[in-house]
């Protein structure tokens, strides 16, 4: 049948229609389309208003044969007019100028908006309305939740998934038509039969938002559905189906290598594009695209996330802080309480004491000061702006990697003195070399990170360190020297804790109790910090492995575009899936790692010997004061004058030697019998 110049303003077909792009009239699958009502040469169609990129199938109530006289059509079609009048089936228009007056269907018309959601673009309409049926009040809310199943799009694992999803999230939305128009069950029961069995085999169920049953059957007269075009659907993709094995079918290769494969990879939103023939830039390579970084904040946290962390690791730093400032005041007031094999302990808490400055520097700073260069976060600390950037780095990173190298120290003479029987002075006659191994190895990897202008800012903490943005520097510069200081520095530990174990079995047959009781204090304290250290350095190693596994297919999520960009991860919470994202608690465990091991490094000196130590150094402060001879006043005498001693020494009378030239002497002098010690001021 040849479609009229003049359309008209309802079109009703007896099975099902689609839009002709091209010359804007309805074209019937099955049967004659009947076009009715009075000619309105003003009327804009259907197909032209929401401009369809992809045909759509509109499925009516009433099917009608194939030849049926046309006049016959007309007389059916205005009976099927009148009785949707009556009723509430309103039938789907091609007209969207439809006036309000014409039989007083429409109340009012809907506020409909053009699809701003990538995934929904080009699907065969391009107007919805807000909010759709899960109460999403913006597209960027929709959007943001419709978006989790782009891994199952990007695999294809139905073809109807797309079109599906996106009629659930963006309704279509037609201004005189004022019912829902979802759609079909038939088109959900197909993307779950495709997808659900894929996500059976990693664990995860099919949303119960998506409920098919929900969804209307194709033909009820009091419901119109849609389906999507089959004559015209494309098959070009794969799809992937589950094996009927135990085995899980891999959603990709390795993405590392997906720019071979028909994966579409570039810079996107909310990564920032670097421009510029500065190899620094060239270099920067986030998710298989070069000259690309990240934005100045973490992209996969929300700005309550972000508070958070602000506010987690302030907490810990200045927990750190304290803990280490009061550890290296002990150690100064009284130096000689502590020798060798426990003097190590004292210089980790002093590298944890710079690393909680860095973290302070960076609180008080700010984090865009920091880490930010601009919009993008900073790539390399090499000009002057940067300045507070290198100095976070060397508080942060060299003296993390100082720290894990004490460790290995501390562990090495543990087992010197336990194992090999070393005594204090034979150790400490290696300090030397052991200052010379624990500060010369981590400045070696400073100046090479530098010099390869690898410091780059953390988008989550706010601090610059290394490998932050490079997967690469990450693996050799932070994770490797780790895990290898971790191991080295347990083998000792483990060495040297088998020897104090065998000296005790001596030590209970041959020497007496006391002796025992001091040997298992020993024991226990060194295991306590033992545990207090490789703990937390184990778990932070974990973090760094997580992070460094994960991240390509994190950015990939975003940058990569195609159904072989090998996207791997997919996880589900609550009823929706997920994109692949690091865990924001993994995220907080990791600083809160770096930070507190400077905390219970101070438990080594938690012994009434420290509160005495501070007593006396606290009387020395509080009541001794310098008098103009640069003498010492200790007191008044019995006239209630003050009484000088030199600053140098302190004379102090024998009191047992004093009362026995008394007694000799008959009661003498003062000083009969009597004689005069000179002691430091410092042994007060």
């Amino acid at each position: 049948m040849q479609v009229p110049e003049k359309r008209c303003s309802v079109a009703v077909s007896c099975r099902h229609f689609s839009l002709d792009q091209a010359s804007q009239a309805p074209i019937d699958h099955r049967c004659p389309i009947v076009n009715i009502g009075q000619p309105n040469t003003d009327d804009i169609s259907l197909s032209r208003r929401i401009q369809p990129l992809t045909p759509i199938a509109i499925a009516s109530a009433e099917p009608m044969g194939r030849h049926w006289p046309q006049v016959a059509s007309m007389v059916l079609a205005t009976l099927l007019i009148f009785w949707a009048q009556t009723t509430d089936a309103v039938p789907y228009s091609t007209s969207l100028h439809t006036h309000h007056h014409h039989h007083g269907q429409f109340e009012s018309r809907r506020r409909c908006q053009e699809i701003t959601i990538p995934m929904c673009k080009s699907i065969g309409y391009n107007m919805t309305e807000m909010p759709n049926q899960f109460n999403h009040q913006t597209q960027e809310d929709a959007g943001m939740e419709v978006h989790q199943f782009w891994p199952l799009v990007e695999i294809n694992c139905s073809p109807d998934l797309r079109f599906f999803l996106c009629s659930m999230y963006t309704p279509i939305c037609i201004p005189d038509y004022p019912k829902p128009l979802p759609a079909c069950r038939s088109v959900c029961e197909r993307a779950r039969a495709g997808c659900a069995p894929l996500m059976r085999q990693y664990g995860f169920a099919w949303p119960l938002n998506l409920d098919c049953d929900r969804l209307p059957v194709f033909g009820l007269p009091d419901q119109l559905c849609m389906d999507a075009n089959q004559t015209e659907r494309v098959g070009s993709g794969s799809t992937i189906r589950p094996t009927s094995g135990g085995k899980r079918p891999p959603l990709g290769g390795d993405p590392s290598d997906a720019s071979h494969r028909g994966c579409v990879c570039q810079c996107r939103a909310p990564f920032v594009s670097l421009a510029g023939n500065d190899p620094t830039l060239i270099r920067a390579t986030v998710g298989n695209v070069s000259q690309c970084t990240y934005p100045c904040r973490g992209l996969f946290m929300s700005s309550e996330n972000h508070h958070f962390v602000t506010f987690w690791i302030g907490l810990w730093a200045i927990l750190c802080f304290a803990s280490t400032v009061i550890t290296v005041i002990t150690f100064l007031i009284d130096m000689s309480r502590f020798h060798y094999p426990e003097r190590p302990i004292i210089f980790l808490s002093f590298c944890y004491l710079m690393v909680s400055t860095g973290y302070l520097i960076r609180l008080v700073v700010g984090h865009d000061a920091v880490a930010c260069d601009g919009n993008a976060i900073r790539t390399t600390s090499g000009d002057g702006s940067a300045a507070v950037c290198t100095v976070v780095f060397l508080l942060t990173y060299f003296f993390s990697m100082a720290s894990s190298v004490w460790w290995v120290v501390l562990a090495l003479t543990w087992f010197l003195a336990a194992g090999l029987k070393w005594s204090n002075e034979a150790i400490s006659g290696y300090s030397p070399y052991f200052h010379m191994f624990a500060w010369a190895l981590p400045s070696v990897k400073t100046v090479a990170i530098l010099a390869l202008s690898a410091v780059d800012g953390d988008p989550i903490s706010g601090i610059c360190s290394v490998g932050n943005t490079d997967v690469t520097a990450l693996r050799w510069f932070v994770l490797g020297p780790l895990f290898a200081y971790l191991v080295l520095g347990v083998f000792f530990l483990l060495a040297g804790f088998v020897s104090l174990v065998r000296i005790h079995h001596i030590v209970k047959q041959q020497q007496g109790i006391s002796k025992i009781e001091k040997l298992e204090k020993l024991m226990v304290r060194i295991g306590i910090f033992s545990v207090l250290y490789t703990i937390p350095a184990t778990i932070l190693i974990g973090c760094y492995f997580y992070e460094q596994h994960y991240r390509l297919i994190w950015e990939m999520t975003i940058t990569c575009h195609g159904s072989d960009c090998g996207l791997t991860t997919v996880t589900t919470v609550g009823n929706g899936v997920h994109l692949a994202k690091p865990e924001f608690g993994i995220a907080v465990l990791k600083y809160f790692m770096c930070l507190v091991v400077g905390i219970t490094s101070g438990i080594w000196i938690w012994s009434p010997k420290t509160v005495d130590s501070w007593r006396r150094f606290c009387y020395r402060l509080c009541l001794w004061s310098r008098s103009s001879d640069d003498q010492l006043i200790l007191g008044t005498t019995r006239n209630g004058k003050p009484l000088y001693v030199p600053a140098e020494t302190i004379i102090v009378k024998s009191h047992t030697d004093v009362s026995n030239g008394a007694a000799a002497g008959g009661g003498g002098g003062a000083n009969a019998g009597g004689y005069k010690r000179h002691y430091p001021v410092n042994h007060l």
